[in-house]
């Protein structure tokens, strides 16, 4: 709001929202009227606020009143003007000659006064320094210069008020918001000294209010991730990089339960750190069952690979008892095989048998089925190209395909020869992923075969059913290429996000 751009509604509820009417006294109010009668050499100085129906004095000098009708209010008359207001004689003008505050005691003669805006521009009131003897020549200029200064000075008092009126209504809705929330929320100041615990933490912890504070935290840690968390956390403080750990924090039982801790930086225009907000969850509950699920997993991935073993056993004794089933029980047991393979290849591990796992890849599950065809040499098959990370959903379709390539390999192509050689590229191109398997040095070929075989059809089956991809074969003089193309994204399951 502007200097005369307001209304007397707007005025006074500029004036209301200062919030000063009828408060107590305060240095820094009182100052500025002692500093003003000195100045101007006065008997009385006051800090006028102009309600609706009465003037206030927030501060005063020589008078005992504190508020006076607003009838004989002569700070009123400052309110319509910019500069500063001077009654040489208050009796010799119009306005104020017959004004109790002049016709009676303390019988005023004099008055000089400097608008008091409030922060939003509004008029509310003024500086002023009164005299019972009237003052022809007005004020000196220092001294009018002077009143208009500490004038200024009541409005720059008006504002720091507001402002830590807003800054404790904003403290207060984060409080809100910080204690409604199921999190345990802190803040540190930019060195990581903590200064705030929302009421979450204090719940959990069962920790008197402020037991925490500075370094106090870290005590609530398990003992065995102390010197991890408190490592991390200077690592974030030094770098201001996020802060993110889990660890085992003491709860009210005397349990310390999972948690996961999060923090990030607040920064100023500048860059620079201003304070770190963090969070803790509780997250115990779901680790737990985690676990849980973890060794149901490797249970199952166990007894699945039992059933594998099983049944290429049952397939051998099958084949004894019938000999003319021979050579097909050999090829299925071979398949079943493979499949075992690729199974234990992408199995959960138990955190004693992941040390020894595999990374798992497309290359480092291709080099395992490839094993057994180690020659003298080196092996006989190679692997060049992109390589891609697998889990069980390509395991299957991989080990399948492959394992039919390899095989036919041995009996009619490159690999059935001590020279031949089979060389396998890896190409990423944008969302596919390609492999080509090409055989050389193996008998001439003369052709495709005049019908497709059990295992080329199987293996057709397992790119498009399972991989969403395409398999075609090249029949060429010097060896066979077989070319296998499917989304990248097939070759793993989306991550889950956590809830």
């Amino acid at each position: 709001m502007t200097r005369g751009a307001w209304t007397e509604d707007a005025r006074l509820a500029s004036l209301r929202a200062t919030g000063i009417l009828d408060t107590a006294a305060e240095t820094a109010f009182d100052d500025i009227v002692r500093l003003a009668a000195l100045v101007c050499e006065a008997p009385m100085a006051i800090i006028s606020f102009v309600g609706g129906d009465r003037q206030w004095f927030k501060a005063k000098v020589g008078l005992e009143i504190s508020e006076t009708p607003i009838q004989v209010s002569i700070c009123q008359h400052v309110l319509s003007c910019d500069d500063l207001v001077v009654f040489p004689d208050l009796t010799q003008d119009g306005r104020t000659a017959g004004n109790p505050l002049v016709t009676e005691p303390p019988a005023l003669r004099f008055y000089a006064g400097a608008r008091v805006d409030a922060p939003d521009g509004a008029p509310i009131g003024s500086v002023a320094v009164l005299d019972t003897a009237p003052r022809p020549q007005g004020l000196s200029a220092d001294q009018a210069e002077t009143l208009l200064a500490l004038a200024r000075q009541v409005m720059a008092q008006l504002a720091l008020r507001a402002q830590a009126v807003r800054l404790k209504d904003g403290e207060n809705r984060f409080r809100a918001i910080a204690d409604s929330m199921p999190q345990m929320v802190w803040s540190t100041l930019p060195d990581g000294y903590h200064d705030y615990y929302n009421a979450r933490w204090y719940e959990f912890t069962g920790t008197p209010p402020g037991s925490t504070d500075g370094e106090g935290w870290s005590g609530m840690f398990h003992p065995d991730d102390q010197d991890r968390a408190r490592a991390l956390w200077s690592h974030s403080l030094e770098t201001g990089e996020p802060y993110e750990i889990e660890y085992r924090l003491r709860h009210h039982s005397g349990a310390y339960r999972w948690t996961l801790g999060r923090a990030l930086p607040i920064r100023d225009e500048a860059g620079q750190i201003t304070r770190w907000f963090g969070t803790c969850t509780d997250i115990d509950d779901a680790k737990r069952l985690a676990q849980e699920r973890e060794l149901v997993s490797q249970e199952l991935s166990h007894r699945i690979k039992n059933i594998f073993a099983v049944i290429s056993g049952l397939i051998s004794l099958s084949a004894r008892n019938h000999p003319q089933s021979k050579a097909y029980a050999a090829a299925l047991r071979d398949r079943v095989m493979a499949l075992g393979r690729a199974h234990d290849f992408v199995r959960p591990h138990s955190n004693a048998s992941r040390s020894t796992a595999r990374a798992a890849t497309a290359f480092a599950l291709l080099g395992e089925l490839f094993a057994p065809y180690e020659g003298a040499g080196g092996l006989r098959i190679s692997l060049a190209g992109d390589d891609i990370a697998i889990d069980d959903r390509a395991a299957t379709p991989l080990a399948l395909i492959f394992h039919e390539l390899a095989t036919n390999a041995a009996k009619y192509g490159a690999l059935s020869t001590p020279d031949g050689h089979v060389a396998i590229t890896a190409k990423r191109t944008g969302d596919d992923y390609q492999l080509v398997w090409t055989e050389s040095g193996g008998p001439a070929i003369a052709g495709p075969p005049p019908a497709e075989g059990f295992g080329s059809t199987l293996s057709k089956v397992s790119v498009e059913g399972q991989l969403g991809g395409t398999l075609s074969r090249e029949w060429r003089p010097e060896g066979l290429v077989v070319r296998m193309s499917a989304p990248a994204t097939a070759y793993t399951r989306p991550s889950r996000v956590s809830q």
